[in-house]
């Protein structure tokens, strides 16, 4: 898997998002190098900058991963290229 990769969360606020992700992130050996989060009046919003070389699954492979625990913790967990992220959001 290349290098950084750019994880979006959203969902409804509760206690235990960032846990539950980080705790996610942890057991594929993925590393967090920046993490922003912020409230929009009930939802939760965080975007977590990750190097992803030491994670053994593919790309494929985690993006089931988060689609899989997104159903599960209720939140949507999308992951995308670094690269493409800047791109996208580029002013």
């Amino acid at each position: 898997m290349s290098k950084n990769s750019v994880l979006t969360v959203i969902g409804k606020d509760r206690i235990g998002i960032v846990y539950d992700v980080a705790k996610l992130l942890a057991e594929h050996q993925i590393s967090i190098l920046n993490i922003s989060q912020q409230l929009m009046d009930d939802y939760f919003t965080m975007i977590i900058l990750m190097d992803t070389e030491k994670c053994p699954q593919s790309r494929a492979e985690m993006l089931d991963v988060f689609a899989e625990a997104g159903k599960r913790l209720s939140l949507d967990i999308r992951m995308q290229n670094e690269e493409l992220f800047k791109a996208m959001h580029r002013i």
